[in-house]
């Protein structure tokens, strides 16, 4: 979680959201890193995550990332969660709750429908506090909340 907390700690730099995101192949080796870069590039789909699993499967020459352990600073939102169900990680470890947009057991549960064809181990709130607070901090002092803006 720590790589992922530093990670998430660049993304401000872009007037991003501080999330961060690391995968780990079984060996614990880190084989994808993202961060949030939805506003340094434009893209909607730049979540800390999917930066990562993109990686990941370049790293590993594969989109099958059977044995990898995706770790993430912030419960991953639905879009993310599919993403992750898709690319067959065992296991994914997240540090804050998202009671606003989270789908890996506060609004939903899409890591561990059992509609679906792969359901991941899940850890939850793994340095929590710190993680929550580098995303408090960031929004106390951007103003995004005052304007409505909360990721």
């Amino acid at each position: 979680m720590r790589l992922a907390l530093d990670e998430a700690r660049l993304a401000p730099a872009t007037g991003d959201v501080p999330i961060g995101c690391v995968v780990l192949d079984r060996d614990g080796a880190v084989v994808g890193r993202g961060r949030n870069e939805r506003e340094a590039y434009g893209d909607p789909t730049a979540h800390a995550e999917v930066v990562a699993l993109r990686e990941a499967a370049r790293t590993v020459g594969e989109w099958r990332l059977s044995g990898c352990t995706l770790v993430v600073t912030l419960e991953p939102c639905t879009m993310c969660a599919g993403a992750i169900v898709l690319s067959r990680v065992d296991r994914v470890v997240f540090g804050a709750w998202d009671e606003k947009a989270g789908a890996a057991g506060s609004l939903w549960d899409v890591l561990r429908d059992r509609r679906l064809n792969h359901r991941p181990e899940v850890l939850s709130g793994v340095l929590e506090d710190e993680c929550g607070e580098l995303l408090r901090t960031f929004f106390r002092e951007s103003g995004f909340e005052a304007r409505g803006h909360v990721g």
